[in-house]
């Protein structure tokens, strides 16, 4: 009789989005995000990274868990199709998957040594939310994993979404200096969903603690407030 596969998260990764809402929609999107991942008690073994430090990308292969349990399907309505048109779920990225694992390729910026936490690789370009469990890490390859002939389907017919932004001053003085040019980089990504085009509809990006409010009309985004945390102090992981 088949025996289940039974996986557990290895580590977790952590940054500015407490929500799905304005995640990039692919990973190296937007190189100004930067994320660390810490390993769970388990894994936090020096060794276990040996050599990794000479690589300049990686893979992780991470787990949904933000999506609620709503089974599998077959088809799905990728976002960037204006949510009309529906597509293999296998021939998406969508996260309604029989067993919800993600697949995507980070820029390892750095491996710091913790006395207590263990190493911690600092990533740029990731498309995860705050707290996403890790299932494995591997190097990237650029000779077998690039493939500049490769075909990209109705992704390639996708045009470029990026809008102006325009974050007045005062407001934009509310953001953390090291944190602003990730959030105008996402924001300029165009964080809503494809198939909504209300120029009068408010948006609230939750970003770094901060509820980033803002609309778009034609190819500008206009942030209109921003609401500060209810507490001045930040987790410490």
């Amino acid at each position: 009789m088949d025996q289940e596969t039974v996986i557990k998260p290895i580590a977790r990764l952590y940054n500015d989005f407490q929500t799905k809402f304005g995640l990039p929609r692919q990973s190296g999107i937007v190189d100004e995000i930067e994320s660390v991942i810490i390993f769970e008690p388990p894994y936090r073994n020096p060794a276990a990274v040996r050599g990794l430090a000479e690589y300049s990308h990686i893979w992780l292969l991470w787990h949904f868990s933000a999506t609620k349990e709503q089974g599998w399907r077959a088809t799905v309505r990728p976002p960037r199709l204006g949510g009309n048109q529906r597509v293999g779920v296998f021939a998406s990225r969508s996260p309604f998957r029989p067993n919800r694992i993600g697949l995507s390729s980070v820029k390892l910026r750095r491996i710091v040594m913790d006395e207590k936490r263990g190493p911690l690789l600092y990533v740029a370009g990731a498309d995860l939310m705050d707290r996403t469990p890790i299932f494995d890490i591997k190097p990237y390859l650029p000779s077998f994993d690039s493939h500049p002939e490769a075909k990209a389907g109705f992704a390639a017919e996708i045009g470029d979404y990026r809008l102006k932004v325009a974050f007045p001053s005062p407001l934009l003085a509310l953001i953390p200096t090291e944190k602003q040019p990730s959030l105008l980089a996402v924001l300029a990504e165009d964080p809503r969903p494809a198939y909504q085009e209300d120029p009068h509809r408010v948006y609230g990006l939750p970003f770094a603690g901060f509820d980033i409010r803002f609309r778009v009309e034609g190819q500008q985004l206009t942030v209109v407030e921003v609401v500060p945390p209810e507490c001045c102090t930040m987790e410490v992981r």
